[in-house]
């Protein structure tokens, strides 16, 4: 495992995302995450038996994903919070992997060549990227021919017009919680077909209050 490098907050700002260093978010999230569901564990673990060869997961946080990777899979894995690096880190060391490779990146601006990769994985990532489109540019650029977008996402209540309408109320004032720039109405399943992929299975289930539902499903690229 190649360590990541870690870049300044005061440096990280520019055209291609944001590089951050939360530590309040970054412990909240891991004690989430080890306090999470077990309906959030079986769509981890479901939906990530479709990663194959090599995949690389945007926006890993503290490593939750790592222990549901097939066997045989290669794993690049990229977070813009050098808080949430630091413990994904120590995700990967307690696991003993040997298949997972760290680096601080945002979503937006990913440094690896085009088509590099059998699988991308998103989990929880879309509802805080800056520019959503422009990252899933970056998934398609990305991708091999034939590959596989794979993703977890919350996503706006459409079909509720009561909890459409507290998420888009609620939205700005969530997203300041613990600074972590979380937004609850966004509707990444139009993203994702708007950015050129073809959804090939999806799947919705009530997963919280107000980040409910969670999509889960995979995408391929579509002609481009």
């Amino acid at each position: 495992m190649r360590a990541y490098t870690e870049v300044s907050p005061m440096e990280a700002k520019h055209g291609g995302g944001r590089l951050r260093a939360n530590r309040l978010f970054a412990a909240f999230w891991e004690w989430a995450v080890r306090h999470e569901s077990k309906t959030v564990r079986k769509i981890r673990q479901k939906t990530l038996a479709d990663a194959r060869g090599w995949v690389l997961e945007i926006g890993c946080g503290t490593g939750a994903n790592f222990a549901y990777y097939p066997a045989g899979t290669q794993i690049v894995a990229t977070e813009p919070d050098s808080e949430m690096l630091k413990r994904a880190q120590r995700k990967v060391q307690e696991l003993g992997l040997k298949n997972v490779e760290l680096r601080q990146a945002a979503a937006e601006e990913i440094p690896y060549g085009d088509q590099g990769f059998d699988s991308v994985v998103s989990a929880w990532v879309f509802c805080h990227v800056d520019d959503a489109l422009a990252a899933l540019g970056e998934v398609r650029r990305l991708l091999k021919p034939g590959g596989t977008f794979i993703f977890m996402e919350h996503v706006r209540y459409d079909k509720s017009r009561f909890w459409r309408t507290a998420q888009d109320l609620l939205n700005p004032i969530w997203r300041r919680l613990l600074g972590a720039g979380c937004n609850v109405n966004r509707q990444t399943e139009q993203a994702i077909e708007d950015a050129g992929f073809h959804i090939q299975r999806l799947e919705r289930v009530a997963t919280g209050p107000l980040t409910s539902p969670t999509i889960y499903g995979v995408a391929s690229v579509g002609p481009r």
